[in-house]
């Protein structure tokens, strides 16, 4: 039987608006940091055929350039795209206990909301990519992802 190697993906796209306005810092050796949260809207029709909404809040971390730019553009309420993969991490609480949480580390965020005088036409959506991730990839994965 030939050995058969499962893909390595962990992807995730999804859009949202910031529940409150991106935390910057940078780490003790000066990498730039920022953590928001999204809340992405999903519209279902239950059992009775109603409308209803549902809320899920997602925890973001970008980094380098890309944070730089999320501090300099975001703020509570702005609509994004996010493009890019989970990631869990462990961290002690201020009791002594464990915690752990599941958050998409960024590396594309499209900026949504538009910039300008609407009467004037003035629209801007931006993209901002973090390069760094694509350099870790292997040549498979990294075809994997171009489909």
């Amino acid at each position: 039987m030939a050995d058969f190697k499962m893909p390595e993906l962990n992807s995730v796209v999804i859009a949202g608006n910031l529940t409150k306005d991106p935390i910057f810092r940078q780490t003790t050796t000066g990498t730039p940091v920022v953590n928001f949260s999204i809340a992405s809207n999903r519209r279902f029709r239950d059992k009775s055929d109603e409308w209803k909404e549902d809320v899920c809040y997602v925890g973001i971390v970008a980094w380098n350039r890309l944070a730089e730019s999320c501090r300099d553009r975001l703020k509570k309420g702005n609509a994004v795209l996010v493009d890019g993969e989970l990631q869990s991490r462990t961290f002690k609480t201020e009791d002594g206990s464990n915690r752990t949480i599941v958050e998409i580390k960024a590396r594309r965020i499209q900026f949504l909301n538009k910039k300008g005088n609407a009467a004037e036409g003035g629209e801007e959506i931006s993209t901002f990519t973090d390069e760094s991730f694509d350099s870790l990839l292997s040549p498979e994965d990294s075809d994997l992802l171009k489909h």
